[in-house]
């Protein structure tokens, strides 16, 4: 399972050593300058003053991943010419022709971004020989930024969406770990992208979400993550669950990181036409925090339903404690104020699926032996490396007819945005005059199954009401954005609280985030992010 992805990294840490002398690659105690737990912001200021290098920044994270990553299962590759990038932009510093505040530091990016110099696999083999031409707009944003794209990062396969049963991680990535316990999910399917962070193996990553896939891994790996509202950010060159809910978004450790690498990806990009508005909407995110934002604002207060909802009360009521004494004023919402709309997504992301991913599948490489959702299907089952995992979603997917015109598609669509939408998120903010809303992420990480447990999954059949309806979902279906924010732990393992809003309301969520983060200081990192075992 594993070997794809020990070869990469074999492969790449060899490619790196030969291409640079031992004196670019000088150890966090020669350099004297460690990464461990320093944040995105305060790695821009040393560079900017000329405390460190991108060289040797660079050098201590791979030096990281190389030393740590091992059982976690996080990082599938090293982008071979890492070292190369950093040494530019230190060229460019020394020049005067810095690009900004994040030309130099490093970042990873989940899996499913395509990036030139390395194979998107998405986690699956099938996907091996799927090395871009072009990187995605995600990637050229953050390149014209300066950054030092690091590498990649496992994932849920195909972004989870392939079956019901456990499949943790991917063929290619193997099964990612939680840091602060490695019995424990990363959840996903941003778990690299969450397990990296927490680990400090790269300044920030990027993750996507279709629903939860951001802010679940946050929440859980102790770190903070923001799901754009959909098409803030583009999507070109990102392999596809839906176009209706598939957004990327940073996974950081600090608010202030989320805000600047936000401002970096956020914007217009013609060939996501679903971005028109994006630009029309852009903030400056960063500039936009307030450690004194919560003053006056008035936030509805979701509180959480279902069997394990009693392992986060606690915490849960001290973070309202916390929101409250920085000005907030609290409006606990009824029980009843969601409504699950898990029917309509089931019937919008089948479809889309089979629409987006053959979209996606025609522009790869001639290498890449699938072209069709079909293809994909055939090749799993008669490849040894996939054929052990079931692919009911596919096959659900691939059953589809009509794409986005058909009549059941079109009704779905509308009965999700209205009941996320108008008689959703929209309705309590106006019902109750509120200015976002605030509810815990998740629980705690659950106990990691073996792969073929049976399980219901995130897009059940049956009746609503057979799940207690999230705010995760509800955001999620409505294209609305939300942010994750650590609270604290239960029990060792932590959990995130999220805010969330109406559509384009980053800049607002950002402030009441970070105003939150700087008055509770929550954030624990796992102990063996700082050397322990």
């Amino acid at each position: 399972m594993l070997a794809f992805r020990n070869s990469l990294l074999t492969l790449l840490t060899v490619a790196l050593l030969t291409a640079c002398s031992p004196e670019d690659l000088p150890p966090a105690s020669t350099a004297g300058y460690s990464v461990a737990e320093v944040p995105l912001h305060q790695i821009s200021d040393d560079l900017a003053a000329g405390r460190t290098t991108s060289a040797i920044v660079t050098g201590g994270y791979i030096a990281r991943i190389t030393a740590m990553d091992g059982e976690l299962n996080s990082v599938i590759a090293i982008a071979p010419d890492a070292l190369q990038q950093a040494a530019a932009s230190d060229a460019r510093r020394a020049a005067g022709e810095e690009r900004g505040p994040l030309d130099g530091v490093p970042i990873l990016l989940k899996d499913n971004l395509d990036a030139i110099g390395m194979p998107t696999t998405a986690g699956s083999y099938a996907l091996a020989e799927n090395m871009p031409e072009r990187d995605s707009e995600v990637t050229l944003r953050l390149r014209a930024a300066g950054m030092v794209i690091l590498g990649k990062v496992n994932l849920s396969q195909f972004a989870g969406f392939r079956n019901t049963a456990s499949f943790n991680g991917s063929t290619v990535g193997g099964s990612p770990k939680n840091p602060y316990d490695i019995r424990r999910s990363p959840a996903g399917s941003s778990s690299g992208s969450g397990v990296a962070t927490a680990m400090s193996f790269a300044a920030a990553t990027i993750g996507t979400e279709t629903a939860g896939s951001i802010v679940g891994p946050s929440s859980v790996n102790g770190i903070v993550g923001m799901k754009p509202t959909i098409a803030l950010v583009s999507r070109r060159g990102i392999v596809p669950i839906s176009l209706n809910q598939d957004s990327s978004g940073p996974m950081t450790r600090s608010v202030r990181d989320a805000a600047m690498i936000l401002d970096a990806i956020a914007g217009t990009d013609p060939e996501d036409p679903w971005s028109a508005e994006a630009d029309e909407h852009v903030e400056p995110y960063e500039a936009a925090l307030d450690p004194d934002a919560l003053q006056g604002v008035r936030l509805g207060v979701i509180r959480p339903t279902g069997p394990s909802a009693s392992s986060v009360t606690p915490l849960f009521g001290a973070a309202l404690d916390v929101l409250e004494a920085q000005g907030a004023d609290l409006i606990e919402l009824p029980s009843n104020a969601l409504v699950d709309p898990r029917p309509e997504m089931r019937v919008i992301l089948l479809h889309d699926f089979k629409v987006d991913l053959n979209a996606y599948l025609e522009t790869t490489p001639g290498p890449v032996p699938v072209r069709t959702l079909s293809d994909l299907i055939e090749f799993s089952l008669t490849d040894p490396r996939e054929s052990m995992h079931t692919m009911d979603y596919w096959d659900d997917a691939q059953a589809t007819e009509n794409g986005r015109s058909g009549a059941d598609y079109r009704a779905a669509l509308a009965n999700g945005h209205r009941l996320t939408r108008d008689e959703g998120i929209d309705r309590l903010l106006q019902e109750y005059d509120l200015d976002g809303l605030v509810t815990p992420t998740g629980t705690p990480a659950s106990r990691i199954e073996p792969d073929g447990t049976p399980r219901a999954g995130p897009i059940p059949e049956g009746p609503r009401g057979t799940r207690p309806p999230g705010l995760t979902v509800v955001a999620a279906v409505a294209g609305y954005p939300l942010i994750s924010v650590p609270m604290g732990l239960v029990d060792g393992l932590p959990v995130g609280l999220t805010f969330a809003g109406t559509a384009w309301t980053e800049a607002r969520l950002l402030a009441f985030a970070y105003a939150y983060e700087q008055a509770s200081m929550a954030r624990i990192p796992p102990e063996r992010a700082l050397g322990a075992r």
